[in-house]
């Protein structure tokens, strides 16, 4: 118009949000529960989509996002991005059990292991677990301590990739800083459009 082109495109959005337990990580549910998209503004929700899932049980990090290449980035396995959990599993979790959780079990669909394995917190019937790890199989947190005789009874997810939870308090939500943005696309490899490498 004018002389000067006209773009159509939706910006790109990046939220960071502390998901609650029994909220579920979907645009939508048939059954009408509670979901993610209920948590951000109304405006952005035709826009965003959860990146990866969190079970309904769970809580703590979740990023949505409408910028798909990244988002396929950040959870297929092949890129290999870490994700850090809270595990608090029921029982006493000792040593020769953390090492078989870092050396790998055998589950149903092939064997698995934490990149990192450590005792945060110790009491008379559970731990609180710190488990490192870059697959995201479904349920993979809660299968890998079931392999080695712990139930997990809380599940938080305190890291994606160079993003950290910090201090947000659950149901809330902050949009990514652009060095956020920049460290995200620097731990996949990917290129931003209009980057030009310099």
């Amino acid at each position: 118009m004018d002389g000067e082109p006209l773009s159509f495109a939706e910006p790109k959005h990046y939220l960071l949000l502390n998901k609650p337990a029994d909220v579920l990580s979907t645009r939508h549910d048939p059954q009408g529960r509670a979901t993610v998209m209920q948590l951000v503004p109304q405006r952005l929700r035709r826009y965003l989509y959860p990146v990866g899932r969190l079970d309904m049980d769970a809580e703590g990090l979740l990023l949505l996002t409408n910028d798909g290449e990244l988002a396929h980035a950040l959870t297929h396995p092949s890129f290999e991005i870490p994700k850090t959990y809270l595990a608090t599993v029921q029982g006493q979790v000792s040593r020769d059990e953390l090492q078989a959780l870092r050396a790998g079990v055998e589950l149903k669909d092939g064997p698995a292991a934490a990149d990192v394995a450590e005792i945060v917190e110790l009491s008379g019937d559970s731990t609180v677990l710190s488990l490192t790890l870059h697959e995201g199989r479904k349920r993979e947190v809660k299968r890998l301590c079931q392999a080695v005789g712990h139930r997990v009874i809380a599940l938080q997810r305190v890291s994606l990739g160079p993003l950290e939870l910090g201090q947000l308090q659950p149901g809330k939500y902050r949009a990514l800083s652009a060095e956020e943005i920049e460290q995200l696309y620097a731990a996949t490899g990917l290129r931003r459009e209009g980057d030009d490498g310099t």
